[in-house]
């Protein structure tokens, strides 16, 4: 499987009956995985995402199907955490969003990386 398999319209969305109304979602998805693409070892990370809707909300078990798509694809830690916001900013059309990849360590490092928009 590639990157290019991995498509925002894979997100649901559900119209949001709050509109008027700004308020956070939090989501946490704490058994992420990628493969690191220089090595080909397991990456694993939480992966947090936080929004202000505006006319939509994300289906949780879609967003889920569409993270378990990065299972097999080699992809470094920055891409994958900025790709997801990408793809949630083009599937909900978020007030504000935020997405956190918070990746084990490996080799004595870990990583988290913060994206934001609008930034």
């Amino acid at each position: 499987m590639s990157i290019k398999s991995v498509k925002y319209n894979d997100i649901e969305i559900v119209e949001n009956e709050y509109i008027k109304r700004d308020y956070m979602i939090k989501i946490s998805i704490p058994e992420f995985t990628c493969v690191c693409p220089r090595s080909g070892q397991p990456d694993f990370a939480i992966i947090k995402i936080c929004y202000i809707p505006n006319k939509y909300i994300v289906e949780l078990k879609s967003l889920k199907v569409y993270l378990q798509k990065y299972r097999n694809i080699g992809i470094f830690h920055e891409h994958v955490t900025n790709k997801i916001l990408d793809d949630f900013k083009s599937a909900c059309k978020p007030r504000k969003l935020e997405v956190f990849g918070i990746f084990n360590a490996r080799g004595g490092i870990s990583t988290t990386v913060e994206s934001k928009w609008p930034e």
